[in-house]
């Protein structure tokens, strides 16, 4: 009798849910270990039941690896080559892409691009929009070229009616836009919500996996450039792309954050104009200057995007400060790092005349330098500008400075130094011991700041550096 009593009490004992993230618990919590939400947990009524999942009949039975077929995994390519180039050679059937980024950069652009070059007789496209009109989407679609008798265009924030139209359209690529519009009725909380997302994404998922439907999902990104929603939606899809740019510059890059179909070593170029967005094959002129004449506090460089080697340059500029405590402004570079190269030049290089001054640098075509590679160029830059001194014109600058001043060696000299060769640039300061360098092409050693310095013409009276002509 008691333990029928103890069995009762807990059947009725009340439980508890977040709205957020559905997790459920037996006694009230004000803040949910699951998604740290703040008042989100609520009273449900009976606390759960306990189950147990019996053995049930297989689907599909179990074979040897080396049987199973792999036709069905082939890649698709997209139309897009900068596109498949990321993707690993393209779209795979059933496999979910999620790619993200800041509000206005353009992915709606892209993926609109995508589904009318994948669209065919044999391959029909459904593009299912949350945020605009289908009105809006046709008139974009006009603008860019991206007009199709086999693309399929329908506006939609509910999953119920996103799945029917998978039923009728029956396509073999679907391209949601985005993510945190879609609500299912069936589960509580408002779109976009971690409960929501969850739900919206593990049943396209499902879908697409039953279906050998190719999925590509927009999600969007919080203030820290994160993506937003529950970190498990990352785990569920196959590949997670992030859709990088500066609103004011023309270049996008596509970065592969997880690719379970090839490598996420390889970046996409794209530049976007009025008429759409096109890939880059060949990107490295737009992050160059234009001039007859070199200029002082400029300095070119060679960055790995991904294994894309891009010549890109480095702008700096200095003034006589008007307030006591100098400016320090930075775009397209680290912050960290150029303050230590500053503390780099006074110390090492006996550069005093920067710590007085305001300091701007920068780079050309909005592209990023996070990469230790740069700091020789954006030394030089500073120093050249400290100096009002420019650097010889077709002079490039590679490698990782120390904060004892030391120049150490970077991945893939060879593949910079050749990049840099075939857009014309004939002189290269590179760590000690590069490997081979092109024909043609001048190679200066440089073992610390000292040795850097002294490609500046003021600089040429002290010892000169180990040089090296290719063979």
């Amino acid at each position: 009798m008691a333990a029928r009593t103890s069995r009762s009490s807990a059947k009725d004992r009340p439980s508890y849910r977040c709205t957020e993230c559905g997790y459920s618990t037996a006694k009230w919590l004000g803040r949910c270990p699951e998604c740290q939400a703040w008042g989100t947990v609520e009273e449900l009524g009976g606390a759960p039941a306990v189950r147990t999942t019996a053995a049930g009949r297989v689907t599909t039975a179990a074979v040897p690896i080396g049987q199973v077929d792999v036709r069905t995994a082939t890649a698709r390519s997209t139309g897009v080559d900068e596109l498949d180039r990321v993707l690993g050679g393209g779209l795979i059937p059933g496999a979910v892409v999620l790619l993200a980024g800041e509000p206005g950069v353009g992915k709606s652009t892209l993926l609109l691009d995508v589904a009318a070059k994948a669209a065919s007789d044999q391959h029909r496209t459904l593009y299912v929009t949350g945020e605009e009109s289908a009105s809006q989407v046709r008139l974009r679609a006009e603008r860019i070229g991206a007009l199709s008798d086999h693309l399929y265009l329908a506006a939609e924030t509910d999953l119920s009616a996103v799945l029917g139209h998978l039923d009728a359209v029956k396509p073999s690529l679907l391209i949601m836009d985005s993510v945190q519009t879609v609500a299912s009725p069936e589960i509580d909380g408002a779109p976009g919500g971690m409960a929501q997302v969850r739900e919206v994404a593990g049943a396209l998922i499902r879908a697409s996996k039953e279906r050998g439907m190719s999925t590509l999902l927009v999600g969007h990104v919080t203030k820290d450039g994160a993506i937003a929603g529950p970190r498990l939606l990352e785990h569920l899809v196959d590949v997670v792309l992030s859709f990088e740019g500066d609103r004011h510059a023309r270049l996008r890059l596509v970065r592969g954050v997880k690719n379970r179909y090839g490598a996420t070593d390889e970046v996409g170029c794209f530049e976007l104009h009025d008429e759409g967005i096109t890939g880059l094959a060949d990107p490295s002129g737009l992050f160059l200057t234009r001039r007859t004449e070199a200029v002082p506090g400029t300095c070119l460089t060679v960055t790995l995007e991904g294994k894309r080697p891009l010549v890109a340059e480095v702008q700096a500029l200095t003034v006589d400060s008007q307030i006591p405590s100098p400016r320090r402004t930075t775009s397209g570079l680290e912050t960290s790092r150029v303050s230590m190269m500053l503390a780099v030049l006074e110390q090492r290089g006996r550069i005093t005349a920067l710590g007085k001054r305001d300091i701007y640098t920068a780079t050309v075509g909005g592209v990023k330098l996070t990469e230790p590679a740069a700091d020789l160029a954006v030394a030089l830059a500073l120093a050249s500008a400290a100096s009002d001194v420019p650097l010889p014109k077709n002079l490039v600058a590679i490698g990782e400075v120390g904060l004892a001043g030391e120049v150490r060696r970077v991945t893939g000299v060879q593949r910079r130094l050749a990049e840099a060769f075939r857009l014309g640039f004939t002189h290269a300061l590179v760590p000690v011991d590069p490997g081979k360098v092109p024909a043609g092409m001048k190679v200066t050693e440089v073992a610390d700041m000292g040795d850097a310095l002294r490609a500046l013409p003021r600089g040429r009276s002290r010892t000169p550096a180990k040089e090296r002509a290719a063979d």
